[in-house]
């Protein structure tokens, strides 16, 4: 898969998660947040709309934030830890989120104006080419992206570039505990699901030292990757949060409780191998769904928490 497909793919399912109605509102929402170490404190101090169920880890864990620092979130979504940093931070720092999705922005912008946060705010730009000055933040966090850029050796390098000299990196993200299948590591859907792009452990901390960082950890957390199931209906390819404005009409009813069928997610993508119209060839939802069910995901990924220092 070449770099530009596998970045229109993130894109444009990320816009669809950013324009559904998934929220901390939806307790399966809040439960996967919860079970990759987000207080139920933390997560009610937030806007709702901030949290969509995609995290695998709470960074903020790790980046010890002090009040009057610039915090930089890579891939900020809807904005989650940086509205969380922008507490810590307080009015005489700034959290900044970077976004590659437009509708995450809009999302994450609205969400910060409703609740009149005014030292957090939102750029659109990649995180290979971080629209930042160079030596500009204390503290860089992410959450569950890098592994979806395609070229993690420029994420690192501009990590390196925009952090101030003893500046911080904390990252929750996934990494590979053994090489992939050939099936998953080759699937479009196992990429966006955060899955298939993800590198071994011990090339992730090889990739910081040579970017120049220092006192490099990368640890597996040992969470469950399956708490993703815990947005079973809620962010289902057929369910009102996720459905496209005009479904197939044999494919609406399919993915309701009452049918049994069971749910998946992982990252974003959740699924029911019904959610298509008979005779239609399978989406990415069916495709990672299957995927799924054949292979046992945390016998070769993990989360892992990832600390580093300029």
């Amino acid at each position: 898969m070449s770099g530009s497909t596998i970045e229109q793919a993130v894109r444009t399912q990320y816009d669809r998660v950013a324009r559904s109605t998934l929220s901390n509102d939806d307790q399966g929402v809040r439960a996967v947040a919860e079970a990759f170490g987000y207080s139920a404190e933390e997560l009610s101090s937030v806007p709702a709309a901030a949290n969509m169920g995609l995290s695998c880890g709470n960074p903020l864990t790790l980046a010890n934030v002090r009040e009057g620092e610039v915090v930089l979130d890579l891939g900020c979504g809807g904005g989650l830890d940086v509205f969380l940093a922008a507490k810590k931070v307080g009015p005489t720092g700034r959290a900044i989120g970077v976004d590659m999705t437009a509708s995450m922005l809009d999302r994450a912008r609205a969400a910060a104006a409703k609740d009149g946060i005014s030292n957090a705010e939102f750029r659109l730009g990649t995180i290979d080419a971080i629209p930042m000055p160079d030596a500009s933040v204390d503290v860089v966090i992410s959450n569950c992206v890098i592994n979806l850029a395609a070229d993690k050796t420029k994420v690192f390098r501009e990590i390196f570039r925009v952090l101030k000299p003893g500046g911080r990196l904390a990252v929750s993200d996934i990494a590979l505990k053994q090489p992939l299948p050939t099936e998953l590591a080759d699937s479009i859907a196992g990429y966006v699901g955060c899955i298939s792009g993800a590198i071994p452990i011990a090339d992730y901390r090889a990739g910081l030292l040579a970017a120049g960082l220092k006192r490099v950890e990368v640890i597996d957390s040992g969470a469950d990757l399956n708490a993703y199931a815990k947005v079973e209906n809620q962010a289902g390819c057929c369910s009102p949060a996720m459905e496209d404005p005009a479904p197939p009409p044999a494919a609406s009813a399919c993915c309701s409780p009452a049918t049994g069928k069971k749910t998946v997610k992982l990252g974003l993508a959740s699924s029911s191998a019904c959610c298509q119209t008979e005779g239609q060839s399978s989406g990415v939802h069916a495709d990672l769904a299957t995927l799924l069910d054949r292979w046992d995901v945390n016998a070769y990924a993990a989360s892992v928490k990832v600390y580093a220092v300029k």
